[in-house]
């Protein structure tokens, strides 16, 4: 079989299955490090066996075997079975006492990995990069960038998150009830984080990475069931849902990056709108939270006919309230976007302004994206070219790259480059 075949079926799995691989090799040893590395091991011998074999029918399953295999060798060899179990986790086989058999209603290791790295004992930027880091199989730059960090930090936070869950020993195991509350936060941000990382990745040739998508949905579906009544799960679904909504339409037939402006609302897809604008009501009933506010500000979007139909007062005044329950410099730009789509360019820009020396967004690109555009409307050529080619030097997704290429060359041919 050929190699780029091979490649290209291995990468596939990467993505599909990366995450049920690690988690079920984590249930076997305990040891997160030596997890990971059986796991990155059945992948390399992946690139070998089926070159020579034949992709199997089943990757994950032919990638969690080997994985396992490779772990249980391992174990085997340093006669250390025993000494790791208690390192690491209480066995789930055996609840105690205080463990209600409820809580293995749902049985799903990512869910399972999740919950371990969100322990309290944990900083919740920790719990949130760690999980990020294992459960989606993203690089440490990858996650360092979702957290607008440098990567040397994030680096250091997620070996140290890895050592604190072996030393406090915290079990591998969807926990009871009674300790839900106070890891639920956690997780719905591990959860919004994994969305959105596969909704726009930040590397790679792809604008929409769906494996990631379909599985922070499929997640977050679970964790509903686990807590029906919890408002911010509803939200968050909602949220999930009015954005992917959205997916067929952001790229053209050529792959290249289609702008919200221009997306054909027609083949938007309504059963997920309608699904969201339950879950959205539903979780509007008591005190709004972060994800219910952004969903509702989705929502706008989803109900507006065309672009020029859009209630940007609303979307404007929904993200004054975000700001309260969620005051980031993410949350101040999109609200200074929403204020020049209300109030004109020249608002958009003076509302930018202030976050210029914010040190968070230096490195973000989608600031320097939306000054250029603003820019751009007020025909602005020079100071538009220059944020156009600061966005392009800090993106690194090659589908965003694309789209702002374009932009630059319209805006250098006004200036008769």
């Amino acid at each position: 079989m050929g190699t780029t075949e091979v490649a290209a079926a291995v990468a596939e799995a990467h993505r599909g299955e990366w995450a049920a691989v690690l988690a079920a090799t984590v249930r076997l040893t305990r040891d997160l490090d030596l997890a990971e590395e059986c796991t990155q091991d059945a992948y390399a011998k992946a690139l070998r066996s089926w070159a020579d074999d034949g992709i199997p029918a089943r990757p994950g399953a032919w990638l969690t075997t080997v994985a396992r295999n490779r772990a249980l060798d391992l174990l085997r060899r340093e006669s250390t079975l025993r000494r790791v179990l208690p390192s690491l986790v209480v066995p789930d086989a055996v609840p105690g006492p205080e463990e209600a058999p409820e809580q293995y209603a749902i049985d799903d290791d990512r869910l399972r990995l999740i919950f371990t790295c969100c322990h309290p004992a944990l900083a919740r930027e920790a719990q949130v990069a760690l999980t990020l880091r294992l459960l989606c199989g993203l690089s440490t730059a990858e996650v360092a960038r979702a957290f607008l960090v440098a990567e040397p930090t994030m680096a250091t936070r997620v070996s140290r998150a890895k050592k604190k869950i072996a030393t406090a020993r915290i079990p591998y195991r969807v926990p009871g009830r009674e300790e839900l509350p106070a890891r639920v936060g956690a997780v719905l941000e591990v959860l919004h984080l994994l969305f959105t990382t596969g909704h726009t990745p930040p590397t790679g040739t792809q604008l929409v990475r769906q494996d990631l998508v379909d599985r922070a949905i499929g997640l977050t579906r679970l964790v509903r069931e686990l807590l029906p009544d919890r408002d911010e799960v509803a939200g968050l679904l909602a949220l999930m849902l009015l954005s992917d909504a959205r997916r067929e339409t952001r790229f053209d037939d050529e792959g290249r990056f289609v702008a919200l402006p221009d997306q054909d609302r027609a083949r938007w897809d309504r059963e997920e709108i309608a699904e969201a604008t339950e879950l959205l009501a539903a979780s509007l009933r008591r005190r709004p939270t972060r994800y219910a506010v952004e969903a509702a500000i989705a929502a706008v979007h989803a109900e507006a006919p065309t672009w020029e139909a859009t209630d940007w007062t609303e979307i404007s005044g929904l993200y004054d309230v975000l700001w309260t329950l969620w005051p980031s410099p993410v949350v101040a730009l999109n609200r200074a976007v929403a204020v020049g789509l209300r109030d004109g360019a020249a608002a958009g820009l003076a509302a930018l302004d202030p976050l210029l020396g914010e040190p968070a967004l230096a490195t973000y690109g989608y600031l320097s994206a939306a000054r250029a555009d603003f820019l751009r409307r007020l025909e602005r050529w020079p100071e538009a070219a220059s944020a156009y080619a600061e966005a392009l030097a800090l993106t690194d997704n090659e589908v965003e790259r694309d789209f702002l290429t374009r932009r630059l060359a319209e805006v250098r041919e006004n200036l008769g480059e």
